[in-house]
């Protein structure tokens, strides 16, 4: 092929790019000479391969302007080229697949991303919510065997009452948890204070605190009535509450056994007399080894204060008055002994003018403080002044006297003896007011008052307790409100606690041969005395003034000291 068949080529390549201008230039290469073409064909090819490039590259950036501009008018003023048309895809439109279609509106969020009432109502649940989550306890650790384990609630009794129906038996160890828990939270309802969310009921009413205080029987301790939050009550090291009107349950006595009252010096022969000093931290303990001892009790050292020997008296009896000033000491011999404990001396007293009483072993003191007791011979009572130490009066039964007992503050004294009658004796005008036969007792071995004077006690030489009130009886009814037989040898000892809620009887003639009375219900608490502990021969007991002690004496030389846990106070 020549060159001029290539040129020939080459311009009819030309014309079809160029359109109208080809005509022109075939016409001018026809005039030119060969050997012109032969030189500037190479070249000329080159430089139109290069405007052809240019050119390209121009009409390619002129289109990407055109685009540009048109999606920028779309974007400012909607579809103006390509109205749209549901259900045609994005990119007949010209937009890119990241490239979404012009919105047909736009949503202001110039006020400071404000949300919209609705928002706002949605952020407020989510926000409630997620703080209801937070306060649900989480447990720390989640024991996995609770899951595999079985538990038989059919097996042990107390566990029945966990069934949710009559036949079923065996539970999961989460769901026996479970029951538990709502069972302790249905026993125990009044545990609100403990709640994580207790702050935030801070302000319910009143009325409403008011009433679960007096279903649980709790007041507030005093100066602090109006109490408003936990940190108030942090900042005091008084009680917390104080129980008001509580009364003590039958059944099961809550004790414990402390140190021995006595353990820093035991006596040497058995114990006849224990009683608490009024400030419920003196407790004198004597008995035939002729020493009188004091000591300071606190349940843990009970330190010994002093001891005092009385070397022609084995004492046999020995009382506070209940003024607290003097100490009557008394043993089987016709004198006895006071001690001023304000001036720490003793005195020895007697004979009495006029008597020949070889013993005063057996004595009471009244409740003022004022008369001292004395069982004689022959069925008589001897009155002794506490100022004057001399014998005022003397009072007479028809049978022997083996015990008395005061009432109404000491204006009233009761008697009982070998004839089985209970006396009533005005001291007032020292006659017999009241007698009346102790029902199914032969000879009358103990006597003891309630602290009120309502209940009177007597026992009998065959272990038979009866238990009356003391108006009716004096009306003429001899029914006891109750008679406790359960001591099977003579009664030595009665005695009521502070609130005449329980009474303690005792006999010396057999081991642990002690027993304490829910007075209310007249029943014995079935966990005293201790199952295994042996309380030797009791032959004495006392009760702290607010009954939180109580020390029993014993033919071991021991004072057994307990504390009940009903009664807060010694």
């Amino acid at each position: 092929m020549s060159l001029i068949s290539q040129n020939v080529a080459v311009i009819s390549s030309t014309e079809k790019v160029n359109g109208d201008n080809t005509v022109g230039s075939s016409s001018l290469l026809r005039k030119v000479d060969a050997s012109d073409v032969e030189n500037s064909g190479a070249d000329t090819t080159r430089a139109k391969k290069r405007k052809k490039e240019h050119k390209k590259e121009d009409e390619q950036i002129v289109k990407e302007q055109q685009k540009e501009m048109e999606k920028l008018e779309n974007f400012l003023f909607g579809s103006l080229y390509s109205p749209v048309e549901f259900g045609k895809d994005e990119e007949k439109n010209d937009f890119s697949a990241e490239e979404k279609a012009p919105a047909l509106y736009i949503m202001d969020r110039s006020a400071n991303n404000s949300l919209s009432v609705y928002e706002n109502d949605v952020g407020l649940l989510d926000e409630s919510s997620s703080k209801e989550e937070a306060q649900q306890r989480k447990p720390v650790w989640v024991d996995e065997e609770e899951e595999k384990a079985s538990v038989n609630i059919t097996n042990v009794s107390r566990l029945r009452k966990l069934r949710k129906e009559e036949d079923e038996k065996s539970i999961s160890g989460s769901e026996y948890v479970s029951r538990l828990r709502a069972q302790h939270a249905k026993l125990n309802p009044g545990t609100e204070w403990a709640q994580l969310d207790a702050q935030s009921r801070g302000g319910s009413d009143d009325d409403d605190d008011l009433s679960s205080d007096d279903e649980n029987a709790v007041a507030l301790a005093d100066g602090y009535d109006n109490v408003d939050s936990i940190d108030d009550i942090l900042r005091t090291n008084e009680n917390l509450v104080a129980k008001s009107g509580a009364k003590l349950l039958p059944g099961l006595l809550e004790y414990s056994r402390l140190v021995d009252a006595n353990a820093q010096e035991p006596s040497n022969g058995p114990i006849h007399s224990v009683q608490f000093h009024r400030n419920a931290q003196l407790l004198l303990a004597t008995g035939l080894d002729r020493k009188l001892r004091f000591f300071q009790i606190d349940g843990k050292r009970n330190t010994k204060i002093q001891s005092i020997f009385l070397e022609d008296c084995p004492i046999r009896k020995a009382s506070f008055l209940p003024d607290g000033s003097q100490v009557i000491i008394s043993g089987r011999r016709k004198f006895f002994y006071s001690l001023d404990l304000v001036k720490a001396k003793v005195d020895k007293i007697g004979p009495l003018v006029g008597r020949e009483e070889k013993s005063l072993e057996v004595f009471e003191v009244s409740p003022d403080s004022s008369t001292v007791a004395f069982i004689g011979n022959e069925g008589y009572i001897l009155l002794v002044s506490t100022k004057t130490k001399e014998l005022i009066g003397t009072l007479k039964m028809n049978g022997t006297v083996r015990s008395l007992a005061f009432a109404d503050d000491g204006q009233q004294l009761l008697s009982s003896g070998g004839d089985g009658q209970v006396y009533h004796w005005d001291l007032r005008t020292r006659t017999c007011i009241h007698k009346a036969v102790d029902e199914g007792c032969i000879n009358g071995t103990a006597l003891c008052t309630s602290p009120n004077g309502a209940l009177f006690a007597a026992g009998s030489d065959s272990g038979i307790v009866n238990i009356y009130n003391r108006q009716e009886f004096l009306g003429g009814k001899k029914k006891p409100l109750k008679a406790i037989e359960n001591l099977t040898t003579k009664v030595d000892f009665l005695k009521f606690n502070h609130d005449a809620q329980i009474l303690a009887i005792c006999s010396r003639m057999k081991k642990s041969s002690l027993k304490l009375i829910h007075v209310p219900s007249f029943t014995i608490f079935s966990n005293w005395p201790p199952p295994k502990k042996n309380l030797q021969y009791p032959s004495c007991l006392d009760f702290s003034p607010e009954g939180g002690y109580m020390a029993v004496g014993n033919a071991a030389g021991k004072v057994l000291l307990y504390k009940l846990h009903h009664y807060q106070h010694a």
